[in-house]
């Protein structure tokens, strides 16, 4: 039985990834600041271990006794408005769990062979229409910013030959939380549409996917890097508006404007307004067979 550990195990993805796993057999080994509170969230027969990630004298051991580490914990992007003050939040949450464990691997006596670290396609600022690579270069904003710091931390890793993989995660679509879930009530209300001006790019991703695409990363030993992860069917945002509407047979006439949402939740509205058009051929290379490509399928199967 592979022993995987997983941080942010109770957030959207780490709870359906850890289910999936611990499904097919995997031994499960929850790393979490307050483990009390996160086996209440799970319910589930895992192993619970207090993660204060200052302190490693206290946790290095099973990272020794672990097969792969995945590590899905930081701050939600969303959880305030942003400021100077949340702003370090965000990018020290990231870098500072991700040096903690890189180290801690680094200092194992039986190291992992690989670390799963999330990260976003944020990386890559404002792509406007450009296709996107995992060579492409990184964007100059916040966010661009938070990206290249946290897959930096990640790749220590290698350093003591152990395979590392980013994920730049795109939109992930599920009803239980993030865009979508976000975006249902305007639709169901009469007054849904596309955010900004519709033109940007939008990588989805379904929930599915993403879980499939971690579990991917730890059973392909050829996939390490960077790694784009969205539907090869990316789309616009009018798009997504409209095929969303058509699912829930509702209209898609009501756009929201850039200021409004700027308005709406500060700085945080530049990240729903910039779009990626990010290419997935590295991971299809892979061997990945997506479950969902089409995002009506994707949507129908979310929603009805």
């Amino acid at each position: 039985m592979k022993k995987i550990i997983i941080t942010g195990a109770t957030g959207l993805i780490g709870k359906k990834l850890s289910d999936e796993l611990h499904k097919s057999g995997y031994h499960i080994i929850v790393f979490s600041r307050d483990s009390r509170r996160a086996k209440d969230i799970l319910k589930k027969d895992y192993e619970y271990i207090e993660w204060d990630y200052g302190k490693p004298e206290n946790w290095i051991e099973k990272i020794s006794d672990s097969d792969a580490v995945i590590h899905l914990a930081g701050i939600n992007l969303f959880a305030k408005r942003w400021n100077d003050h949340f702003k370090k939040e965000i990018i020290t949450s990231r870098r500072d769990t991700t040096r903690s464990l890189a180290d801690a691997i680094k200092n194992s006596s039986n190291k992992p062979k690989v670390f799963v670290s999330a990260s976003g396609v944020g990386y890559y600022g404002d792509g406007g229409d450009k296709i996107l690579t995992e060579d492409s270069p990184a964007g100059n904003d916040f966010l661009a910013e938070v990206c290249k710091v946290w897959e930096s931390e990640a790749a220590e890793v290698e350093n003591v030959g152990v395979r590392r993989v980013s994920i730049r995660t795109g939109i992930v679509l599920s009803p239980e939380d993030g865009a979508l879930k976000r975006m249902l009530l305007p639709f169901k209300l009469f007054i849904g549409g596309p955010l900004g001006n519709g033109k940007q790019w939008f990588p989805w991703i379904h929930i599915d996917d993403i879980v499939g695409v971690y579990r991917h990363a730890i059973e392909n030993e050829k996939l390490s890097g960077a790694v784009n992860a969205a539907a090869p069917n990316i789309c616009t945002m009018n798009e997504f508006a409209k095929t969303l509407g058509k699912v829930l047979n509702r209209p898609s006439l009501f756009p929201v404007p850039g200021f409004a949402l700027k308005l709406a939740i500060g700085e945080a509205g530049d990240v729903v307004l910039m779009g990626q058009r990010v290419s997935v051929n590295k991971l299809l290379s892979s061997g990945y067979k997506f479950k969902f490509e089409n995002l009506e399928e994707a949507l129908n199967d979310l929603l009805m």
